[in-house]
Parts: C-alpha cells; sequence; structure tokens
C-alpha cells in the first residue's frame, strides 16, 4: 500500500502504528449550510481510502467529527431566530443524508465539538500549564506559534514573513500574528458560551480536532509515543493553517506528532474557479440529487484522482455515467442466472473478497495512492471482456458466477453497481409515468393477446415518443428509459 504524505510531498509505503490497524481521522463538515460539492468529494475520497485498507485486510477505525461550533453557524442562528443547537443539527442530519445518498460509508465514530467541551477544555489547560498557551485580559486563549520550533513542517507555510497569514484574523493583542485562538470568551447576547474552568466560553476551530482525535482515536502514550494516529485527512484547503495548527497543539500539549500520515484530497472547480460560497458557485449536493441519482454522481467524482483539481461539468458526470451503464447492462445479462443461484433461499453466497486476477489487478491500483485511471481501465477492460465471452457461451454458469463476483467486487471497493439492474435504467421516471408506461405495457400485451398488432405496434410507438424503450422477453416486456445526451 502506497500513500502520499502531504508533509513528505512523496508517495511513501504505508506502514501503520500497529500491524494490521490503521487509525484514520478526517475533518468533517462545519455544520451551517447544506453539504456542497467539495464535501462529497472529500468524503468520496477517504471513502475510497478506506475500503482499499479494508480490502487489503486491514482493521480500519475511521473517525470524521462535525464541527457544530463556528462563528458562522452563530451568526446564521441568530439571523433566522433559531439556536445554534436547532440549526446544527439541521444540517447534520442534511449532511449525513448525503452522505448516505453517494454511498459513503458512515464513520465508526462521529464525535461532535459540543460533546467534547471537557476534553476540548482540558487539552488547552495543558498548554496553559506548559506556558505553551497565554491568556488575555478578556479572557480569551491563544496558543504562542514561537513556542513551537516545528511550527510550519507540516505545510511550510506560517513564517513570519508568510503572506498568507492575512488570511488569519489578526488581534492587536496577540503576542505574535502567526499565534492562533484555542479558547474564545463568551463576548454577550449575540456569542455563545459553554460553562468549562476555562470560564464561559467556546472552543477554537483548530483545537476541536486536537482534542477529539486525543478522545476518540489516538492510541495511548505508551503504545505509540512518536504518533497519535495513522492517517489524518481533509481538503487541501485545511493544510494551512487549520491541519499546521492541530499538528502544532498536538505536538506541543502530548510531546508527539498527531498523524504519522497527511492526506489531502485537491479542489473542485466550477467554471474554471475553485468552488467557493464567496464565488456564489456553490454546486449543493442536494441540488445535484435532484437531477442525477447519488450513484450517478459518486461514479463521476471518483472518476479523477483524489489529489487532482476536479472541474465540474456536467457533459463529463454524462459521459462518465456511461460506465455505470456498462456495468449494470452487464449486470442485466446475469440478473436470471443471479436470481436463480444467489436467492435468499439459497445457501450459497458470494465470496467476500475473491482473490481472482481481476480483482488482484483491480486492488493492486488502488493500492498504489488509490491509482482510479488504472483501476477504471481494468474495469473497462474487465466489461469488455465479459460481454464478448456471454456472446460466445450465454448460457456458462461458471462464466456468469465469476462475472457476479467480479462485479461484487466493484461495488466493495468503488461503491458503485450495488444497487438494482431494472431500476437503474428507470432511473428519471415518477410514480406516476410509471403507472401510465406500466398500463400501456399490458394493453400492449393484451393487443398482441388478441393478435392486434396495429395496436400493439402504435402502443410501442407510443411509449418510443414518451423515451421509453421495450425489450419483449420470454418473461414479459421490460423496459427503459432512452438517455439521450
Amino acid at each position: 500500500m502506497q500513500i502520499y504524505d502531504s508533509k513528505a510531498r512523496q508517495k511513501l509505503p504505508f506502514k501503520p502504528i500497529k500491524q494490521g490497524k490503521a487509525r484514520i481521522y478526517v475533518c468533517g463538515p462545519t455544520v451551517y449550510d447544506d453539504a456542497h460539492l467539495g464535501h462529497a468529494r472529500s468524503s468520496i475520497a477517504f471513502d475510497l481510502l478506506r475500503r482499499t485498507l479494508m480490502l487489503n485486510d486491514y482493521e480500519v477505525l475511521f473517525v470524521k467529527n462535525i464541527t457544530d461550533i463556528d462563528d458562522k453557524i452563530i451568526k446564521k442562528a441568530h439571523s433566522q431566530g433559531v439556536s445554534i443547537q436547532a440549526l446544527a443539527q439541521t444540517y447534520t442530519d442534511s449532511y449525513l443524508k448525503d452522505m448516505d445518498a453517494l454511498n459513503v460509508l458512515p464513520a465508526d465514530i462521529t464525535p461532535k465539538a459540543s460533546q467534547n467541551i471537557a476534553q476540548i477544555s482540558n487539552l488547552i489547560q495543558t498548554l496553559l500549564d506548559s506556558s505553551i498557551a497565554y491568556k488575555l485580559e478578556n479572557g480569551d486563549i491563544y496558543l504562542s506559534v514561537e513556542k513551537d520550533e516545528k511550527y510550519g513542517s507540516i505545510s511550510t507555510r506560517g513564517s513570519q514573513d508568510d503572506e498568507n497569514l492575512a488570511r488569519i484574523k489578526n488581534d492587536s493583542h496577540k503576542k505574535d500574528e502567526r499565534d492562533f485562538a484555542l479558547w474564545k470568551s463568551y463576548k454577550g447576547a449575540d456569542d455563545e458560551g459553554y460553562e468549562s474552568h476555562l470560564g464561559l466560553g467556546r472552543p477554537g476551530w483548530h483545537i476541536e480536532c486536537s482534542a477529539m482525535i486525543e478522545s476518540s482515536l489516538a492510541y495511548s502514550i505508551e503504545e505509540s509515543p512518536d504518533f497519535a494516529i495513522d492517517i489524518h485527512g481533509g481538503g487541501a484547503d485545511l493544510l494551512f493553517p487549520h491541519h499546521e495548527n492541530e499538528a502544532s497543539q498536538t505536538r506541543c500539549a502530548t510531546k508527539r506528532e498527531i498523524a504519522k500520515y497527511w492526506v489531502h484530497n485537491g479542489f473542485v472547480n466550477i467554471n474554471g474557479e475553485k468552488m467557493s460560497k464567496s464565488l456564489g458557485n456553490s454546486f449543493f449536493i442536494k441540488d445535484a440529487l435532484k437531477a442525477y441519482s447519488g450513484e450517478v454522481l459518486r461514479n463521476y467524482l471518483l472518476g479523477v484522482h483524489y489529489r487532482a483539481v476536479l472541474h465540474f461539468s456536467e457533459e463529463d458526470l454524462l459521459f462518465s455515467k456511461k460506465r455505470l451503464d456498462k456495468i449494470y447492462r452487464l449486470k442485466k445479462r446475469v440478473s436470471d442466472f443471479a436470481k436463480a443461484q444467489y436467492s435468499k433461499e439459497s445457501s450459497q453466497t458470494l465470496p467476500k473478497t475473491p482473490k481472482n486476477e481481476f480483482c488482484k489487478e483491480m486492488l493492486e491500483a488502488m493500492s498504489d495512492d488509490m491509482n482510479v485511471s488504472k483501476a477504471l481501465s481494468v474495469l473497462e477492460e474487465m466489461l469488455t471482456s465479459a460481454n464478448a465471452s456471454l456472446d460466445k457461451t450465454p448460457k456458462d454458469k461458471n462464466l456468469k458466477s465469476q462475472i457476479l463476483q467480479n462485479l461484487a467486487f466493484v461495488e466493495e471497493l468503488l461503491g458503485i453497481g450495488g444497487g438494482d439492474e431494472v431500476a437503474y435504467f428507470q432511473q428519471g421516471i415518477d410514480e406516476a409515468q410509471k403507472s401510465i408506461i406500466e398500463s400501456k405495457i399490458a394493453k400492449r400485451a393484451q393487443a398482441k393477446k388478441d393478435k392486434d398488432f396495429a395496436l400493439a405496434d402504435a402502443l410501442r410507438d407510443e411509449l418510443a415518443d414518451m423515451g421509453i424503450a421495450l425489450l419483449d422477453t420470454p418473461q414479459g416486456s421490460v423496459w427503459e428509459k432512452v438517455e439521450t445526451l
């Protein structure tokens, strides 16, 4: 297994802290708005990493947090006249619903900042006790960056002359412009405060993650004196200052690095600009799901290497859907065999991880820093070869069994192709339309039975005009929605 370490700036062999285990922490959303394509891309990238590790027989413990305490949440909640808890819960539920639609495996643990105030304040107290943090007269607490000689080692940024420091809100009372807030004291009615031995207030953004890693995921110092966890991940925009600050405060408080490997996914661009709400081009997942299924969206987003910039294009999305079409078309060709051999009444089950050459090549590609281009190339070859073999020997049960195993592996590794093949080709048709279609098909069947072939042909033409294609089988007529690009 090889992964690209953002700190080392190179691809490295993955050597976990404990053999056969992998502990991963990924920065989750700040829940003040609906999730956008950037959230989708990051979630799918780390879902692929998790699946790849699991299929390489690693025991994975995966944690993704929810930031439910933040300036933006407070501002929006007050503007809407609701509590920050209610607002945060609304968008947390929406986010988790979107992730489920994208077939992202749920995290093993989903800690919330609001539920970890004691852990956060204790970690801040450790930094105060060691004089690495300091408290202002107004009650705010900052980390003194000059006390950390390794500050900047993750991102190579954050030096005194770093022009990017303009991104960090300055406070004239700070000792150093690089210092960052660990605790923000309660400022009045427009603020939000939590009771703590530090005083009434709320945590800064960066300290939340360090505390939640220590409390929910980290190995003990005795188990791992050098690193808290194996992999820390998130979007490339989090590298500085968020991850740099996380690394600093954990290093200063625990005398060890927060993660052995740092992994970051690339941006999503829309119309040539990095997706950003400030640019007004944010594309919410919920809006995309109105036009496309979560599987279609996932299939598109996973098709570009996770570290590359993804230039979002609906034309590219529709083009990539052809890959899904091929998967489900092949699945449809062996569906009768699948129903006969692997019905609920059958004692037979597909092997979880088939060890044939196709599966081996797919897993090897994804194990090479998630080389999805190579993996999809292997998949394409399998689809072409399987169809050619079925053309030659359409009744070969061993062949069909192997195809089903391959498709099951694709589902397990990439998270696509696991749906119903009939429903897949009927996407975009609502229940009212389905009722009309089924009625016309029933009338056509009766017309054929009555040998009224003119009526049967007319009904087929009516369905064709509705964008519906019919396939007559021994079991009856099956219909599909005709795709138009």
